[in-house]
């Protein structure tokens, strides 16, 4: 998957945050109703204008972000 199809940062939108293309929803809110347990089709109704594809796209977003950089987790 693309991710860039569906995920844009703009300065001028959420003070730069990474957004669903043509909404106003950060990625960090999808991911942390995914993180809470939501399905994807709760998270659709709540924001209807996040398409199932956005949220997998949200997803592969973040996978490409957490292998950019190792953080150290302690024991």
């Amino acid at each position: 998957m693309n991710w860039r199809e569906h995920i844009t940062v703009d300065p001028q939108v959420c003070h730069g945050k990474a957004c669903v293309r043509g909404t106003r929803v950060p990625v960090a809110v999808v991911l942390d109703n995914l993180a809470a347990g939501l399905s994807s089709d709760e998270i659709t109704r709540s924001y209807p204008a996040v398409s199932a594809e956005a949220i997998r796209a949200a997803l592969a977003y973040a996978a490409d972000l957490a292998g950019e950089r190792v953080v150290a987790v302690p024991e």
